[in-house]
């Protein structure tokens, strides 16, 4: 066979081309009926995000609680998917621990640490040893693991130049600084060729001076002078709550940035990392300076990094420069979208079939939900003026985001285009969800009922039920 032997067929300790021979192998564990719609469901943000450049901030407590390996297991599959990596590790509890064995204080002031002589050789000592286990962890090859055939060449240096934050309040920072410039095309030619570049917490003046630095800010530079298209905390917390007064309450999981900056303003100045404002400061000064999306993710959720870049709502909370989901109407550009959407619920009955050139013609009746380019809902709208009303036809959600309102949304959308085209009322017709309308104002009537255009195309065999609503 040219080119050797496929090692993916014959090498036993790497995958198998055909799992279910390999009854050990996780694979086999898999079933087509879930895994199936499962990757197809994530394969639009497969495409969205090759070749995307993501900052990654990695809080040093998450390596201390033993995530480092699962998470490093995680942004390989990232990698292997086309997305471009830079890496900033922090070490707030190495540096602690190292302090502590030598009987030596740890100090703050306005969040952040004092960096006396010895705290800075303390930082340097827990900063090497963090990138030693940092590229042994992405040096793994283990079979029957993400990192089985993996290749991430990890690549660091003195990409950053550092100012001292000097006196504060009366309060010496002494060796603890600021981050003052990022060599960003540097780093820049080191991702477009495929390594995974990795930053610590530590910068440099011109003259040589060495500075303790923080991982939120590196990583927030980093972000701003590649103008990356993400920039995610690994964090201690699990995002930002939506009720402020309540903490444990529901994650907001998206918070356009005007929101997020009038949060910011009513908090108190951060003391700690678990404090609100402490990571979202950063998320904001991301997005303000042309980051896209800056996001807060818990690290104590095994897999939170694929959950919020491959999942519709995501894990932890996203700061945006504005809402990534809207409610339009379609374009010659939705029709794909929108066939993908109904296709499953025409093959189980749910809805009529629609030819792809009747949706072509029809698509300005269209309304759509997309959220980050991927459609979740549609409904259109087939006005009969010599009736005055109106028929919603192929009203679909998209199983992953259905009980969310987005429902609700596009029938209110659908009924204020009706009434901007005088229409009294709209219809529907169904066979599985007339509850779902009853609930929303709809009454059912008699199929005579219809207007006389759409009687002679009423499947009589079909049987469905004619519904009304009265705008």
């Amino acid at each position: 066979m040219p080119g050797g032997p496929d090692p993916l067929r014959h090498n036993p300790g790497n995958f198998a081309r055909h799992p279910g021979r390999h009854p050990r192998h996780p694979m086999s564990l898999v079933f087509p009926h879930t895994f199936i719609p499962w990757f197809r469901a994530v394969a639009p943000y497969i495409h969205a995000y090759r070749g995307k450049t993501f900052v990654v901030g990695l809080a040093g407590e998450a390596i201390a609680a033993g995530k480092l390996n699962n998470f490093v297991q995680d942004l390989a599959i990232l990698h292997a998917m086309g997305i471009k990596l830079v890496l900033v590790h922090g070490f707030r509890p190495q540096v602690n621990e190292q302090l502590a064995a030598k009987g030596h204080a740890s100090r703050y002031s306005h969040g952040l640490r004092i960096t006396d002589e010895v705290t800075l050789d303390c930082a340097q000592e827990a900063a090497g040893q963090l990138r030693f286990e940092i590229e042994a962890a992405f040096s793994q090859g283990l079979p029957n693991t993400p990192m089985a055939n993996a290749t991430v060449r990890v690549v660091s240096g003195n990409f950053l130049t550092a100012r001292p934050v000097g006196i504060v309040d009366g309060v010496d920072f002494m060796h603890s600084g600021v981050v003052r410039r990022v060599d960003g095309p540097t780093i820049r030619r080191a991702i477009d060729i495929g390594a995974l570049v990795l930053l610590s917490p530590f910068g440099f003046s011109p003259t040589g001076e060495a500075f303790n630095l923080t991982m939120e800010d590196v990583a927030t530079a980093t972000a701003i002078a590649l103008q990356a298209d993400k920039l995610l905390f690994m964090t201690e917390i699990p995002g930002i709550a939506e009720d402020r007064s309540d903490p444990d309450s529901a994650i907001d999981t998206e918070l356009a940035l005007a929101d997020a900056k009038r949060l910011l303003a009513q908090l108190p100045p951060p003391a700690q990392p678990t404090d609100t404002a402490f990571y979202l400061q950063h998320c904001v000064k991301a997005c303000e300076a042309g980051v896209e999306r800056s996001h807060i993710l818990p690290f104590s959720v095994d897999g939170a990094i694929l959950q919020e870049v491959f999942t519709h709502d995501g894990i932890g909370t996203m700061v945006v420069d504005e809402k990534l989901e809207s409610l339009h109407e379609a374009t010659a550009d939705d029709v794909g979208g929108i066939i993908q959407l109904i296709e499953p619920f025409e093959r189980d009955g749910t809805l009529v079939r629609r030819e792809r050139t009747e949706i072509e013609r029809d698509v300005a009746n269209y309304t759509i939900i997309e959220h980050d380019g991927v459609i979740f809902g549609c409904a259109a709208l087939y006005p009969y003026p010599e009736a005055r009303t109106g028929e919603m036809a192929a009203l679909t959600i998209s199983p992953q985001v259905q009980g969310q309102g987005d429902g609700e949304r596009i029938l209110k959308r659908i009924e204020q285009r009706a009434k901007a085209a005088g229409l009294d009322s709209i219809f529907v017709l169904t066979t599985r969800t007339m509850h779902w309308f009853i609930k929303r104002g709809f009454v059912q009537v008699d199929p005579d009922w219809l207007p006389e255009a759409r009687k002679r195309k009423y499947n009589w065999d079909r049987r469905s039920q004619v519904l009304v609503k009265k705008l």
